[in-house]
């Protein structure tokens, strides 16, 4: 019978095992940094809270601004205050550098307020469509299509400027000669409502319409060219062949910028490409002698000639950038909705508030937010004030706001 050996039991007194206590478990290891716990506290205070189901629905607010504007003008002129918020002097976490940085590219915006903004401060799209045509025809407010930005509203197309702040750009612009921005004046004056121009009736030189083009103030395009003949000369002689540009590598010395073509070669053989004509510098000399020609093609094809202000591609992009990240802050949430001071918070990054809960933190030591200039609203949009940019998301049907009789306004995606 197989005996199965076992050691006696012994009588030693064992202690029972530990729990991990709650002080380790607590750590700041294992919490992470304050900056994460104060995230982390925000979402599961306040977001989860909104996220766990919808918000009720009061209706829908017809109107963004609280207070009702007398014209279009005076709205033009309150969308263009809104658009930035101040730089602060004390604790902004902007060196000097990013300061002027900042400073340099707000003044450098075109003064372009989109139509789609004005409809969402204004209650009826009628009545606005029609005193803008009236604006537009007394010469006071002149209008801007920027073509290849999508259609109707949310494509941004289309903006408002006033008279005064086109003039204004104009006279500031050290690159133009004095008689030269009194005839562009008065071509303005002459044409209130014309968008753009055909070549043949611009009386003014070839120097000159390219001065322009250079400053901003004009685009002159070709949109009869194909894809097949972006490097080809107008001309129909030579048609088809890059003969021209082929030659550039035989008549200048090698490793020099004449060999590949200098600068803006296509244009230097007489293309113009399908698109905006734009070259630099549009100047009469013996390095630009494809301007002239290629401006005489022009006329005679009948090309037009567009209004521009300076600077209006950044505008674009920045106005398309912040649309973007405003829509997926809010597509964060579950439901595709949020209260509106939240999705504020949200913007602005965080950022210490001035109210006394936070300034108690703040002596004590404890953590109370990032500074401004650690934030997404001031490194990449340098500022860029919420109300300004839901006024554009509204304006341009992709968010609209209701009540909710609770806590406030909401805004939800369409």
């Amino acid at each position: 019978m197989p005996l199965n050996l076992t050691s006696a039991p012994s009588s030693r007194v064992k202690k029972p095992k530990s729990k991990p206590s709650l002080r380790k478990s607590l750590s700041a290891g294992a919490l992470g940094s304050p900056r994460r716990q104060a995230a982390r506290q925000s979402e599961s205070g306040r977001g989860h809270a909104y996220s766990v189901e919808t918000l009720p629905d009061a209706g829908v607010v017809v109107k963004l601004a609280e207070f009702s504007f007398v014209d279009v003008p005076q709205a033009i002129r309150y969308v263009q205050n809104i658009m930035f918020d101040d730089v602060l002097e004390r604790a902004s976490g902007l060196n000097s550098v990013r300061i002027s940085e900042t400073l340099n590219f707000r003044s450098s915006l075109p003064p372009i307020v989109t139509l789609a903004h004005i409809h969402a401060l204004l209650d009826a799209p009628s009545t606005t469509d029609r005193e803008v045509a009236r604006l537009r025809k007394d010469g006071i407010v002149r209008q801007v299509v920027v073509p290849g930005r999508g259609s109707g509203a949310a494509g941004a197309a289309e903006g408002l400027v006033l008279f005064e702040d086109w003039q204004r750009l104009i006279t500031e612009t050290s690159s133009l000669q004095d008689n030269l921005k009194s005839k562009y004046v008065k071509l303005l004056h002459d044409h209130p409502t014309s968008r753009n121009l055909k070549i043949s009736q611009i009386p003014l030189t070839e120097d000159e319409i390219g001065t322009l083009v250079h400053a901003g103030f004009f685009t002159v395009s070709n949109q009869s060219l194909g894809s097949m003949d972006v490097f080809a000369r107008p001309g129909a002689g030579s048609s088809g062949t890059l003969a021209s540009i082929a030659s550039s590598g035989s008549q200048h010395v090698s490793g020099s910028l004449g060999a590949i073509g200098g600068y803006g070669a296509v244009h230097e053989a007489g293309g113009a490409g399908g698109g905006v004509y734009h070259r630099e510098p549009m100047m009469s000399s013996s390095s630009n002698s494809g301007w002239p020609q290629a401006l005489e093609d022009f006329r005679r094809s009948g090309q037009s000639s567009d209004f521009t202000l300076p600077s209006t591609g950044p505008y674009l992009r920045l106005l398309f950038s912040a649309r973007s990240h405003l829509m997926s802050l809010l597509t964060k949430s579950r439901f595709k909705e949020a209260p509106l001071d939240f999705l504020r918070e949200r913007w602005d990054g965080g950022i210490a508030t001035d109210d006394p809960a936070s300034k108690a933190k703040k002596a004590r030591g404890e953590f109370v937010g990032v500074l401004p200039g650690k934030t997404r609203k001031w490194k990449q949009f340098h500022g860029l004030r919420f109300e300004w940019v839901l006024g554009e998301c509204v304006g341009a049907g992709l968010m609209e706001l209701f009540d909710t009789g609770s806590v406030g306004k909401g805004v939800r995606a369409r």
